[in-house]
């Protein structure tokens, strides 16, 4: 599998946010070198980094770009071979869990007590509910060993 092309001039004083998200696709590179992978998904991959090493330095593109393949490698990585970072069970349930348990119960709620201001009740335990979903999705996969030693970072 290849890997990203260091960059001298992107340095966290310089360009912060760019280097956030250079330094975390690194390391989810590192992180799969780890994992054994079929051929051709090493190919996707290798090909997404060709295609970020192509960029120069200057241009306001890279970041964008660093950030889409990074989030296409961990789409890929999930739907094909289940392999996921930690906590990303956690996190998309989290929302999951206010949308589609949060929501209709401050609608019942504030529809049994009369007052809709009331309908926000409902979104932390939503949130609660799909914390926890979530986490133990996450800790069966990494019983399964189809975890990576890797978080991805807001």
């Amino acid at each position: 599998m290849k890997t990203i092309i260091d960059r001298p001039s992107i340095t966290e004083s310089t360009h912060p946010k760019l280097f956030k998200a250079y330094s975390q696709l690194n390391l989810l590179l590192n992180a799969l070198q780890a994992k054994v992978l079929p051929q051709d998904t090493s190919n996707t991959i290798d090909q997404a980094i060709d295609e970020i090493n192509a960029i120069a330095d200057t241009d306001r593109l890279l970041i964008k770009k660093v950030k889409e393949k990074q989030n296409a490698i961990i789409k890929l990585l999930e739907k094909q071979h289940k392999i996921v970072p930690k906590n990303y069970y956690r996190n998309l349930w989290m929302v999951v869990g206010m949308s589609a348990f949060g929501l209709p119960i401050g609608v019942a709620f504030g529809m049994s007590i009369g007052n809709l201001a009331m309908l926000g009740f409902g979104m932390p335990i939503g949130m609660v509910i799909g914390i926890g979903v979530g986490s133990s999705m996450d800790k069966k996969a990494l019983e399964e060993g189809r975890q990576l030693d890797f978080e991805v970072k807001m």
